[in-house]
Formats: C-alpha cells, sequence, structure tokens
C-alpha cells in the first residue's frame, strides 16, 4: 500500500501558489484495508475515502471506461493491481497528472512539470473526448491560471471543439455545470471562462442567451465598444475587479440578456430591455437549477440596473420604491450586491474602465437618509398595518428630500 499526493496539491506547490485541498491516491490497498485502517468511505461512484485525522480525501488508484454519453456514463474499476500510472493517465490535463511519494519525490510520466513551466493546459490522452465536463474544468482552469500567462494546446482545443459538435456537452447534468461555473464565477478571471467556452462552441449551448448578444449593436453614444457581447465580458470583468461575491459576478453577467432579443430594426436602442431580459435570467437560472440568492440579485439587476443609471433623474418617491423593491431596509448587504453589480456596468465600457462612478455613492446616500427613519416612532404613534407601510414610505420620501436639500442637490 503505497499513497501519493496527486492533482491541484502537487501541481499548487509547483507553481508556488497556496494549497488548498490535498488530494491522495492509494496503490496496492483494498477497500476492507482502508476500512481496517479507519479511513472513513464517502465515494459514491468508486472508492473515496476521508483521512481518519487530517480527513483529507484518498482515493483508491482507479481505471475507468466511457459506456454512455455524459458526466455519469463510466464504469470504473478499482482495485490493488491499478498501478499510479493507470490512475494518472486518466486524468484531464498533464498539469493535473502529476504524483508525489511521501519522500517527495514526483513521478511525472506526461511532461505535466513541462507544461508547467511552459505554461501550457494540455490533455493527457485521448480519454479526454470521453468527458464532456471537462470542457468546463479546461475552461475554468484557463480562467484560473490566466495571470500566469496560460494558454490551451491547439489540440486540446480541437478535442473541446470536437466534444461540443457530438453533443457531449449537451449530456451534462444542471448541477455539475453550474459547480463549475460557480467555481469559474469565484477565480479571479472569470471573463476568460466564458470566453474559452465561445471559442469551443460550448457557450451557445450552455449560454445560448449569453452567446446571442455578440454582434449586437448599441448605441455608440453610451457604449464605445459598441458590442453587446463585448460589453457582457467587460461588465463581468469589472465585477471581479470591484469584489469577490460571485453572486454579484453572475448578476453582472446576465444583466443584459434582453437585448439579446431586441429587434433588428430596433437597433441600436434597446428599448425596454431590462423587463425583456427577465424571463431570459429566469430561465437561465432555471435550466442551471441556479441557488435562489443568485438568481434573485440577477433578476433584480436585470430590472432595475437603468434606474440606477438614472438616479439622478429619479423622483424621491420613485427611488423610495426602488429601495423597497430591492428589500433594501431589510436586507442592506444585498442594497449593497446591487451597487456593485450596477457599477460594473457602468465600467464594463471601453474608456470607463478607471472612472469613478458618482451614482453608487449617490444611490448609498440616499438609501441612508431614508433607513433613518424610525419604524418604533411611526408604531408609537398609534399607526398600525397598512398605515404604518405608508407612513414609512412617506416619511423615507421627506428624509431623501431633505438629504437633497442639505446638500445642495435638486429635490
Amino acid at each position: 500500500m503505497i499513497i501519493y499526493k496527486v492533482g491541484g496539491a502537487v501541481r499548487d506547490k509547483l507553481l508556488k501558489r497556496k494549497v488548498v485541498d490535498h488530494d491522495y491516491v492509494v496503490v496496492g490497498a483494498t477497500v476492507e484495508e482502508m476500512l481496517a485502517q479507519g479511513y472513513t468511505p464517502v465515494g459514491k461512484d468508486f472508492p473515496v475515502f476521508l483521512h481518519p485525522e487530517t480527513h483529507d480525501e484518498s482515493a483508491l488508484a482507479r481505471t475507468e471506461r466511457k459506456v454512455a454519453k455524459g458526466y455519469h456514463g463510466f464504469e470504473f474499476h478499482a482495485d490493488a493491481s491499478v498501478t499510479l500510472e493507470d490512475d494518472l493517465l486518466r486524468r484531464d490535463l498533464t498539469i493535473n497528472a502529476i504524483a508525489e511519494d511521501e519522500q517527495g519525490v514526483l513521478y511525472d510520466p506526461h511532461q505535466g512539470i513541462a507544461d508547467l513551466n511552459n505554461r501550457i493546459l494540455r490533455h493527457v490522452s485521448p480519454a479526454f473526448a470521453e468527458d464532456p465536463l471537462r470542457v468546463l474544468r479546461v475552461a475554468r482552469f484557463a480562467a484560473r491560471f490566466a495571470d500566469y500567462g496560460f494558454t490551451i494546446a491547439d489540440e486540446t482545443m480541437v478535442m473541446m471543439q470536437c466534444l461540443v459538435e457530438h453533443d457531449e456537452v449537451d449530456a451534462l447534468v444542471a448541477e455539475r455545470v453550474w459547480q463549475e461555473v460557480e467555481k469559474a464565477l469565484a477565480d479571479d478571471n472569470p471573463r476568460i471562462f466564458f470566453q474559452v467556452l465561445r471559442q469551443c462552441g460550448a457557450l451557445a449551448r450552455l449560454f445560448p442567451e449569453i452567446e446571442q448578444l455578440f454582434g449586437v449593436p448599441q448605441s455608440k453614444q453610451w457604449h464605445p465598444e459598441i458590442d453587446t457581447g463585448i460589453h457582457t465580458m467587460m461588465v463581468l470583468e469589472q465585477s471581479a475587479r470591484l469584489t469577490k461575491e460571485p453572486v454579484v459576478r453572475f448578476a453582472a453577467l446576465v444583466h443584459d440578456l434582453g437585448k439579446g432579443i431586441t429587434p433588428k430594426d430596433e437597433w441600436p436602442k434597446h428599448i425596454a430591455h431590462e423587463s425583456r431580459g427577465v424571463p431570459l435570467v429566469e430561465a437561465v437560472c432555471q435550466r442551471l437549477k441556479v441557488p435562489k440568492h443568485y438568481s434573485a440579485l440577477a433578476l433584480l439587476v436585470t430590472e432595475f440596473h437603468l434606474n440606477y443609471h438614472r438616479i439622478n433623474e429619479l423622483k424621491n418617491s420613485t427611488v423610495v420604491s426602488l429601495l423597497s423593491r430591492l428589500d433594501a431596509f431589510r436586507r442592506p448587504e444585498r442594497f449593497e450586491q446591487f451597487i456593485l453589480a450596477c457599477e460594473a456596468d457602468a465600467k464594463g465600457r471601453t474608456g470607463y474602465e478607471n472612472s469613478s462612478d458618482e451614482k453608487s455613492q449617490r444611490f448609498r446616500e440616499f438609501f441612508q437618509a431614508a433607513n433613518q427613519v424610525n419604524t418604533a416612532e411611526i408604531v408609537a404613534q398609534g399607526f398600525k398595518g397598512a398605515e404604518i407601510a405608508e407612513q414609512l414610505r412617506i416619511k423615507r420620501i421627506a428624509a431623501i428630500r431633505a438629504y437633497k436639500k442639505n446638500n445642495g442637490h435638486l429635490s
């Protein structure tokens, strides 16, 4: 029984990145031997165990065979006869197919270290084409390691395109797609993830609502970049600069989907694209089984981002109504997420990337003014039920009006 450290832990150590997870492969052991040593079984499809003390994952060395389409279309074989070389051969990229034994000796049968040094993402073997999830994984690694200068090998991109052309990507289950998307949104360069998906054709299959934004023109007066797809990628990039919260980045990604269905005879204007986009965002969230807190923010940003941009033109009553729709008084953290997504929209335009967006501060100031209204005082005055809500509305409008007057703004 020999234990090797494998995968990301070895890769990131060689890249001098912080190692977060430690995964191990066990060669020459059986399930019974692992259980006898106190390991806890957790694997559903193949034997995976948690170490009795560190709780790191250890998997028995295994081989796999493609028997049907999709991520689940595999048969796995794991026993004491499977070698380290057999196990590494089934891995996705050469940089993830490096192992290290307990003495620190590296095993690199597929030249992963050379690809690390040359900054190349390259598939290990033709078996790469058997798993469509690897299309998303390569896109995610391209995003994660973009700042290191990694690029995708030409032959690997061709294989990814073939997976899309043979409809393998269509067989992926929603939960696994979303899992990869969420991880990509949490990385430093999520824009790269979606650009790689578009390059290999997978974006049109998995996110047709985003794919159809490319080639759709916008008014050059407001969008010097013109192309809506390019704008969307720029907004996503700006959201990554503003916050590490993937929920905000997702809202930024989908906020303009309505522009993809604007009739061509209305171009480059996109009247009512906010309301047109709402059902499209709902469709994406339902299809990918996106968590509710993601979909809730995305829908709010989609529907109300133009109100943010017009904050200086809105009536005080409209501002209060918008704050109520955002549930800002009960959920100020979501109000802040809304602000960040809209600020990314403002900055995600050619020439505006490093501009200061005073609308964010203005909106925050209006919220702070309205939030000073004390509900307890209204209740103490004898108001009840719907009367309380109406008095809150009236006093919040008055609070914003007073703030504007005291700060030299038009009321």
